[in-house]
């Protein structure tokens, strides 16, 4: 039954060198060159003389956080489950005024629907169940979409996977119809009987520990510049808010609360509070 559910070699914060920029051989590669709809992508400014970071990045006219990585300025990109499949641009303003782009293909998710029913515990599957499973999935997410992030990257090493051994039972991006309504699933759910450790992501300060009615006991690492981790229907929880925890970091234990009928570990990846296939998005960095 299905449920709800880098090694980065140097951060340069408030650095006043200036390196030099060679705007004529500069160019934007794209990675992976073949994104669909729900997955992250991570773009990198080559071409630089040095680590030196561009003045800006906008992608579809968004304004992007500018990472480094391995020695080159970067961006990571969340193309949202819902954005229209085609043509985008992506931008960057270097040191010296100069402007370089690239255009982004988004290609188009395939639509997939299944049924799923309601807990018995949440109320079965009935009209009035179905009513406030869809309203208190709004008010959940209303919370969680609050949280703020640091105005810096937290991370040092590259994100892992929240579990020792994965086992992927529920994929990230198909629809659960549930009575009248269908329900997007924006993360991963992974094989995991209860009290298995989970573990953080990466380097990072926990902006909220929770018992959610639907999401049950939920933990949420904020990794800094928009990106944070979700760990969902847990059964124990380790941290507190507030607390920097670091990568591999035992945070809780994986359990069955909330709206899940049978023992896994939601995980979700959020860039800049859009929702990401959390493998693609771990795929980046190998």
């Amino acid at each position: 039954m299905m449920a709800i559910g880098v090694f980065l070699g140097a951060f340069f914060f408030g650095c006043t060198t200036v390196f030099a920029v060679s705007s004529s051989t500069a160019e934007i590669i794209i990675f992976p060159e073949k994104i669909i709809q729900g997955e992250p992508f991570m773009a990198t400014i080559k071409g630089l003389s040095g680590a030196s970071l561009v003045r800006s990045v906008t992608f579809a006219g968004k304004k992007q956080n500018i990472i480094v990585y391995k020695g080159m300025s970067r961006t990571l990109v969340a193309i949202d489950l819902n954005k229209k499949a085609g043509s985008y641009v992506l931008s960057a303003v270097l040191r010296d005024g100069t402007k370089i782009e690239k255009t982004v293909i988004v290609e188009e998710r395939k639509k997939i629907e299944e049924p799923f029913s309601i807990p018995a515990k949440l109320g079965g599957n009935t009209v009035a169940s179905q009513k406030k499973l869809v309203t208190t999935l709004s008010s959940e997410n209303d919370i969680l979409a609050g949280l703020k992030t640091g105005s810096k990257s937290f991370w040092l090493e590259p994100f892992r996977y929240p579990l020792d051994t994965i086992f992927i039972t529920d994929e990230y991006g198909y629809s659960r119809k549930t009575g009248e309504y269908s329900i997007a699933h924006k993360g991963v759910d992974f094989r995991a009987k209860v009290g298995t450790p989970v573990y953080a992501m990466n380097r990072g300060v926990v902006r909220i520990v929770k018992d959610f009615r639907n999401y049950g006991k939920t933990v949420v690492v904020d990794h800094g510049l928009g990106v944070m981790t979700f760990y969902m229907h847990l059964s124990k929880i380790y941290v507190q808010e507030g607390q920097l925890v670091l990568s591999g970091q035992r945070i809780a234990a994986s359990g069955q609360t909330g709206y899940a009928e049978s023992p896994h570990l939601h995980t979700t990846v959020r860039i800049d509070g859009i929702s990401i296939d959390p493998i693609k998005f771990i795929a980046l960095f190998k």
